[in-house]
């Protein structure tokens, strides 16, 4: 349990990122053993209009939205109807007859693409950089968020299936790399299922667990819980970010054509808290399953071999990780940076969405922000160190 000291500090610790412009607000929960142990908010969701954040608060999840778009496709495994070893044109044409960039050459792809390079992060697809495979990604990028307002915006299978033309960075599975992979995730779930990918998350996840204010858009009725996103603004202190980023609208005021499986979900921190709730109970919340034990185990555990690993090991923050299916695993908590126990698992988002699950402890730390470039902040880090030590 935490004591009155360490509830102090958590409440302390976030107001002095509010008075410091790390974040104009955010709110945080700690769940022990499917409980709740703490809750706390502070700060605005819109400072300009003197909102302040609250429980009902949508926000922005970025990539914490891959690790959802992981477990539906463990939900097609357990059915039978996707293997790991698919290769992904089996679904997207695209992806068939691919190239590889290579000393600055494009040489053939020496085995195709597979679901569980994209699981994993060792496809060759990226997110942009000086290379032919980082110049191809960002040109479609650019194309989809010209589209995204206009009359034809570019939907999930047309991008996924034209980000197979673009090179991959190197030969599927000789390494690992941040990038696209879970967006065609979610392009294979469309494929595989004849459903759009939002229409299967509602259907099979979060209806089921009763996540209600989780999805690709946010409709009129709700506008005015969805947070501000802020930028600094070079001066030490805040500014509104309303830019549209990996072709998602800032104002998610439309059902977009572009369902993102990579970053395109918003979610309040009780919707986020059913999701990693289920995962820690593995698969199953008030009476619904939404996976079985095993799979949620195979889920949440590391998968990189040891040249990938060197690869992800660049990543100086992760220190004591690996990775696995759209997560981070601690796997060596006397290396990692932070206080925690090996198994635990989680991931985080572009403005800042953070969650973590911990088994051994039975522990989740959730933390939802809205800053531009956030990712993992150290405001996080210290956030979640209190919650550790307190236990």
């Amino acid at each position: 349990m935490l004591d009155a000291i360490a509830m102090d500090q958590l409440k302390q610790t976030l107001r002095k990122g509010i008075d410091n412009n790390e974040v104009a607000g955010a709110n945080l929960m700690a769940i022990l053993d499917g409980r709740e142990l703490f809750y706390h908010e502070d700060g605005w969701a819109d400072r300009e209009a003197g909102r302040p954040i609250s429980r009902d608060t949508i926000f922005r999840l970025y990539s914490m939205t891959k690790p959802i778009t992981a477990t539906a496709i463990m939900i097609l495994m357990e059915r039978g109807i996707v293997d790991l070893f698919d290769p992904v044109g089996r679904f997207l044409p695209g992806f068939k007859n691919q190239l590889v960039e290579e000393n600055g050459k494009l040489v053939p792809a020496v085995r195709e693409v597979h679901l569980h390079d994209l699981l994993s992060m060792t496809s060759g697809l990226v997110y942009g950089g000086d290379n032919l495979a980082g110049k191809g990604t960002e040109a479609l990028l650019q194309e989809l968020d010209r589209r995204l307002l206009g009359e034809s915006p570019m939907g999930t299978l047309e991008a996924m299936n034209r980000l197979g033309e673009c090179p991959l960075a190197f030969q599927p599975g000789s390494s690992w790399q941040y990038g696209t992979s879970a967006d065609v995730l979610g392009a294979v779930v469309e494929a595989a299922t004849g459903m759009r990918f939002g229409e299967f998350l509602r259907q099979e996840i979060f209806e089921p667990l009763g996540m209600r204010d989780t999805g690709f858009w946010v409709p009129d009725s709700k506008q005015a819980r969805l947070a501000k996103a802020y930028e600094d603004n070079g001066q030490g202190g805040l500014a509104p970010y309303t830019g549209n980023r990996l072709a998602i609208v800032n104002r998610l005021d439309r059902d977009p054509a572009f369902e993102s499986g990579g970053a395109g979900l918003t979610s309040t921190i009780e919707d986020a808290a059913r999701f990693t709730t289920m995962l820690l109970k593995e698969g199953t919340l008030d009476g619904a399953r939404i996976l079985r034990p095993r799979t949620v185990r195979y889920l949440t555990s590391a998968n990189l071999t040891a040249w990938q690993q060197n690869a992800f090991a660049s990543w100086h923050t992760f220190r004591g990780h690996s990775y696995g299916n759209q997560m981070r695993v601690m796997t060596d908590s006397r290396q990692a940076g932070i206080l925690g126990s090996e198994g635990e698992y989680g991931w985080d988002g572009w403005l800042g969405c953070y969650f973590c699950n911990s088994p051994k402890d039975g522990l989740t730390f959730l933390f939802m922000v809205q800053k531009k470039d956030a990712g993992t902040m150290p405001l996080t880090r210290k956030l979640r160190n209190i919650v550790f030590s307190a236990l």
